[in-house]
């Protein structure tokens, strides 16, 4: 088996079934049935999944439920980093997230070129804004159904690319410096050296476990980013801890986080730099090369989420008009 998918589902029955279409044989492209699995870990679903997410799909899935679900994802991940089977293992923190169709052909290929290759996919909101003001703005899972209905998707699943807004990580295209990855990748010895992710990290939604993971795995010695080109994962609205929390409360959320984070860590999140520029590996479907195009002009600051001190309500609405004013 060369590539394990380790998927981590909490209450998301309306947009599993879309990720792992979005994983399966028939949708991913330049890789075979038999060269990757999806490993889908129920961090304590109610009512729990079933096998039945993944019927009539072309692949290898399996489903892990442990018997005890605590409110992080931490001990799901490392889970599922036991149980799976690949030589590279990629990560999806949230399996709410729709993956476009070259995303596991280039993680594959991007492990090969260093011995401590940190794949990175970059993360977008399905929705023309940040999805923390969209749904202030009345954005719901009726418009989010029709966005996908407008491109045909799963058709064509780099169209996914028309309908999104790169989430607070990517802005930038992978320019600039990037705080976390949301589908991450890296070879089985990375990932046992890095020890998976640390179950300290306890917040519901695991807090600022992702970020965590990411800031270590680019401190690995050797360690290489790899930005996939072309590739991302897209962010579905379902009620999730921090990306869709209400507005008023995200700032109470994020000071308990950084709390967590700084006991645990000694230092202040969002401090670490790329030790180096990224590789860049995949190729760019139009859609994408709007956003790359105006990223390579002129990038936006490193990157920092839209609630930090600083910041205005208003970044995410900005960044929505750009999207429409650039778009083929």
């Amino acid at each position: 088996m060369a590539v394990s998918v380790v998927v981590v589902a909490y209450n998301i029955r309306r947009e599993l079934p879309r990720t792992l279409l979005s994983l399966s044989a028939a949708y991913q492209q330049h890789i075979a049935p038999e060269d990757y699995e999806i490993v889908v870990v129920d961090n304590g679903s109610c009512p729990p999944l079933d096998e039945a997410m993944w019927k009539g799909l072309l692949g290898n899935f399996r489903l892990i439920s442990p018997p005890a679900a605590p409110p992080s994802p931490a001990r799901a991940i490392n889970i599922g980093l036991a149980e799976a089977r690949g030589d590279v293992i990629g990560v999806m923190i949230d399996g709410a997230r729709i993956a476009t169709p070259g995303v596991l052909h280039f993680a594959r290929h991007a492990t090969d070129l260093y011995d401590t290759a940190v794949v990175t996919v970059l993360g977008w909101y399905l929705g023309l804004d940040f999805q923390i003001y969209a749904v202030s703005g009345g954005y719901d899972t009726a418009r989010e159904d029709a966005l996908l209905e407008t491109i045909g998707w799963p058709e064509n699943g780099y169209r996914l690319f028309e309908i999104a807004t790169p989430d607070e990580s990517s802005l930038g295209s992978g320019l600039v410096p990037i705080a976390e990855s949301n589908c991450l990748f890296l070879k089985r010895a990375s990932w046992d050296r890095l020890g998976g992710a640390d179950e300290c990290f306890e917040s519901p939604g695991g807090g600022l476990l992702n970020h965590d993971i990411y800031a270590r795995a680019l401190e690995l010695p050797g360690a290489q980013p790899v930005v996939l080109l072309g590739e991302g994962t897209f962010h579905q609205l379902h009620g999730g801890i921090s990306t869709n929390s209400a507005l008023e409360e995200l700032p109470k959320k994020v000071d308990a986080w950084v709390k967590e984070y700084k006991r645990l860590r000694a230092r202040a999140p969002w401090k670490h730099s790329q030790p180096m520029r990224p590789t860049f590996l995949g190729t760019l479907p139009p859609a994408a090369l709007a956003r790359l195009s105006r990223d390579a002009i002129k990038s936006p600051p490193p990157a920092r989420p839209p609630w930090a001190s600083g910041s205005t309500l208003g970044c995410g609405r900005s960044i929505c008009r750009l999207d429409q004013r650039i778009r083929p």
